[in-house]
């Protein structure tokens, strides 16, 4: 049962394609068990964020182009759309992209921690959904366990450099003094509240979240000294802003071009800055095009991203080693799977002859031999059962100078080494 880690990321393939790919939090369910549905798919678990789209799936021999016939056709591409820009990993290596993923080593900011967040939720959606075997399910917990060692053991997250901490550096380089900037929200989930975090740290002037759900706005806004408005007031509030940072989960823009254009004329032309980090994005890219208008995508932060990733690459190369010795963990554990456990065998052919001789020991009782005879027979004969097939087989070992099996057979019955084999 091959295991296959399918998908793009920001490294393979534009964000205009990314979009197209992403999986809507609240439809990943159906898309799990339509994936586990097809034929050949074991198991399933579907990673979908900003930065990549990525399946994890055990098939059955011969069904390892079917994952990627199924996002294609899911997503109503063409077909081979896709092909140029997905990467695919098998086994050892999609054990290691697993690790790499969880432990922010693939991530566009090196070791940033939100992603682990987002594997968890995978999980637990496949969990839900019901398409994770044992397999998936151990490699998920190990997963877990290994990028919480990562963690513990380097300083891949010393240095705070996450998608959030980039857009509002990216604002402080534009506008230098915060302070005196008003800066709109729009979105309420984890990469918001980072963004407002670090805005808050900054002391901006004014800071307004908007969000489709009110009572989250307000939440966030409440925690961060802000002020709350709902998705549908951002037309009447969106000229207020000098800098505007979006991340929701919309899978069409909630920023129009006309909406831009209006609040543009209403600020006298004083300009503003945008960052939209959301895939889908949130603003429409003919945003960008306007004068007075400085719009940047989740693929502009790269350049302020790589400039902060100098400190991290030491610490990068420790969790290497680490997710090296536990793919080799996880890989053995997986073998095992596949492999008959002898210790059940052994039982089952000792328990059989036993029962062959007991029955024929309980018979002598039955004809009236005495008791000592009977046990005499009983030991004797299933002592010389059990030990006839590897007495030979020792024999035949010693004979043929087979070392390796003469000395694996003193462990086994707790001798030495050294200890000789003597021919009945």
């Amino acid at each position: 049962m091959p295991l296959i880690a399918l998908g793009l990321n920001h490294l393979t393939a534009p964000v205009s394609l990314r979009e197209q790919v992403a999986f809507d939090a609240a439809a990943t369910g159906q898309a799990l068990r339509e994936l586990r549905r097809e034929e050949g798919v074991e198991e399933a678990l579907i990673l979908s964020t900003c930065n990549r789209t990525e399946l994890y799936v055990n098939v059955a021999a011969g069904a390892e182009a079917v994952p990627q016939a199924w996002l294609g056709r899911h997503h109503r591409l063409a077909p081979g759309r896709l092909d140029e820009y997905l990467y695919r990993h098998d086994e050892h290596a999609a054990v290691r992209h697993l690790f790499r993923v969880a432990t922010g080593l693939d991530s566009m900011v090196l070791g940033e921690p939100q992603i682990l967040g987002q594997v968890k939720d995978a999980y637990h959606r496949a969990r839900a959904a019901q398409t994770l075997g044992a397999p998936l399910d151990r490699l998920l917990q190990h997963t877990f366990a290994v990028a919480k060692r990562v963690r513990t053991d380097t300083r891949i997250g010393a240095h705070t450099v996450s998608v959030a901490f980039t857009a509002v550096r990216l604002a402080e380089q534009v506008f230098t003094d915060l302070k005196q900037a008003c800066v709109l929200l729009i979105g309420a989930g984890d990469t918001i509240e980072l963004a407002a975090r670090h805005l808050a740290e900054k002391h901006v002037r004014r800071l307004i979240v908007a969000n489709r759900t009110l009572e989250n706005a307000q939440d966030l806004a409440g925690r961060h000294g802000g002020y709350a408005i709902a998705l549908s007031d951002l037309p009447q509030h969106l000229a207020e802003a000098d800098i505007v940072i979006a991340s929701t989960a919309s899978r069409t823009p909630v920023l129009t071009r006309t909406m831009v254009e209006r609040a543009i004329a209403a600020r006298r032309r004083r300009p503003m800055f945008m960052v939209d980090i959301a895939v889908p994005r949130d603003i429409d890219p003919a945003v960008g095009a306007l004068d007075d208008v400085y719009l940047y995508g989740i693929d502009d932060l790269k350049q302020v991203i790589d400039d902060h990733l100098r400190s991290r690459e030491a610490a990068a190369r420790e969790a290497e080693a680490i997710i090296d010795l536990q793919v080799e963990r996880y890989m053995a554990w997986r073998r095992a799977l596949t492999v008959r456990n002898p210790v059940v065998d052994l039982r089952q052919h000792a328990e059989r002859h036993r029962d062959e001789v007991l029955a024929k020991a309980q018979a002598m009782l039955a004809h009236g031999k005495p008791p000592a005879e009977a046990l005499a027979f009983l030991a004797n004969t299933l002592t010389n059962k059990l030990l006839h097939q590897p007495s030979a087989r020792l024999r035949e070992a010693a004979l043929a100078g087979d070392l390796d099996l003469l000395h694996a057979a003193g462990r086994l019955y707790g001798q030495s080494e050294e200890t000789e084999l003597r021919e009945e």
